[in-house]
């Protein structure tokens, strides 16, 4: 997500720091890149030439070329600009006084509208919501199928008429349906084009003034760059959208949708589309995403996804198994599944100040999944007590595993390393194992 744009910053930023001082020729090098990284990552033309007047006012300013650390206070310039930029703050969901809240979704066909409907349903369904999915995609063959059974995949309800090319019809009476069943939010899955055109918008406007919903939101596809800005303006002439939403966003390594459609649309992004599964959906934080992309981190939605995913009894039982000296190859598996929810070593790194340029981490995804793969090969008996593993037991596991009988050795000659580093530590005290068991090249 935005790494081409992230790496060219934190270059930026490493030769301004190299400046014992900053002048005002330091200054305007530095925003030349600023400029030219922001073009090639595809950002609006206005949109970069604001921007970079914006820092060059308040960069040459006597208080940041005399002051103490001038280089931190340009970056610190930068991350404030870089934030308004994308919108300043959050913009979350309005909820209407009477339920159901009615959201409308739009777009063009493959902005990845259906798939988000149910991410969205599923983000509700968490805060303890009752949503309800209305499929009127009319004319996208296997959509309404698409959409019914993604619901049922995460236990919520699709209203459709299949033999209906009647979008309003489906939309209304599907909100009767909604009302009888209790549902606290409503989310209509409307038809799209592979262009804009007078037929779409008109329905569009016919289900909008059937439904009355509090928001319309924008489905927008973030690899598209400058083209998800001008469908987004030419929707919200005829919609006046209340907000948007970003899909395949970790699929944009430029990023220059997600930074100029705000102060080309005037309308806020709302969430973020960050992968494929269900619940690969982010509330858009503008500060959050200004400090990945200039590399500060995002701790905060780094704690939020792990009180999310990891199971907290469980992490208990591992501690205590660990101070106990009691932790063997099954509770290590348990252990690599609950990092596993939390997304890739990369993505994980990236959240974590100071760590996102760490290199080519392919290597580690790839003995994480090697080393998942031998546990898993194994028996209950084996990965309870692994000195039982014998020759041919170690040949059946990597025939299993798809791996040799060598990584099967280092692997337990690691965990037996491990467990007696345990022993040193029987008052209580947690080892720190930063790259994980000793040898083995995993980050965590």
């Amino acid at each position: 997500m935005l790494e081409n744009l992230g790496n060219r910053f934190q270059e930026i930023f490493k030769k301004v720091r190299g400046h014992g001082k900053l002048s005002e020729d330091n200054i305007k090098d530095a925003l030349k890149e600023v400029r030219l990284s922001l073009l090639e990552a595809d950002v609006n033309y206005k949109v970069v030439k604001d921007f970079i007047n914006s820092i060059k006012e308040k960069s040459l300013g006597e208080e940041v070329l005399r002051g103490i650390n001038p280089g931190q206070q340009f970056i610190k310039i930068v991350h404030e600009e870089l934030v308004k930029l994308l919108g300043g703050v959050n913009a979350s969901l309005t909820k209407a006084v009477r339920p159901p809240t009615v959201i409308m979704l739009a777009g063009l066909q493959g902005a990845g509208k259906t798939t988000f409907a149910a991410k969205l349903a599923k983000f509700l369904q968490k805060k303890g919501e009752k949503p309800y999915l209305v499929a009127a995609d009319v004319y996208r063959p296997a959509a309404m199928k698409q959409l019914e059974v993604l619901g049922e995949s995460i236990n919520v309800p699709v209203f459709t008429i299949h033999n209906s090319k009647d979008a309003v019809l489906i939309c209304e009476t599907g909100l009767k349906e909604a009302k009888e069943a209790k549902a606290t939010y409503v989310i209509l899955d409307t038809a799209g084009r592979l262009h804009i055109d007078e037929e779409l918008m008109q329905e569009l406007i016919n289900v909008k003034k059937i439904a009355r919903p509090q928001e319309v939101l924008l489905v927008v596809d973030a690899m598209s760059g400058q083209d998800a800005v001008n469908v987004a303006e030419k929707f919200n002439e005829t919609l006046n959208v209340d907000g948007i939403i970003l899909t395949k966003l970790d699929g944009d390594a430029r990023g220059g949708s997600a930074l100029s459609i705000k102060s080309v649309t005037g309308k806020p992004i709302k969430f973020i589309g960050v992968g494929e599964k269900i619940d690969d959906i982010e509330l858009f934080h503008p500060d959050r995403l200004a400090s990945r992309i200039l590399g500060m981190g995002d701790v905060l939605s780094l704690v939020e996804k792990a009180q999310e995913v990891i199971d907290e009894d469980e992490a208990k039982r591992l501690e205590e198994k660990l101070k106990k000296q009691n932790f063997d190859l099954e509770d290590f598996l348990k252990q690599l599944n609950q990092i596993k929810k939390l997304g890739s070593i990369s993505s994980l790194l990236k959240m974590i100040p100071g760590m996102g340029q760490v290199g080519d981490l392919a290597p580690a995804e790839k003995e994480m999944k090697k080393i998942e793969a031998i546990i898993q090969s194994m028996t209950k008996e084996e990965r309870r007590k692994p000195k039982i593993m014998n020759a041919s037991r170690k040949k059946r596991i990597a025939r299993g595993s798809g791996t040799r009988v060598s990584d099967i050795n280092s692997l337990l000659k690691q965990f037996e390393e491990m467990q007696k580093m345990m022993k040193m530590f029987k008052g209580g005290g947690m080892p720190n194992f930063k790259g994980g068991f000793p040898g083995m090249k995993m980050p965590f």
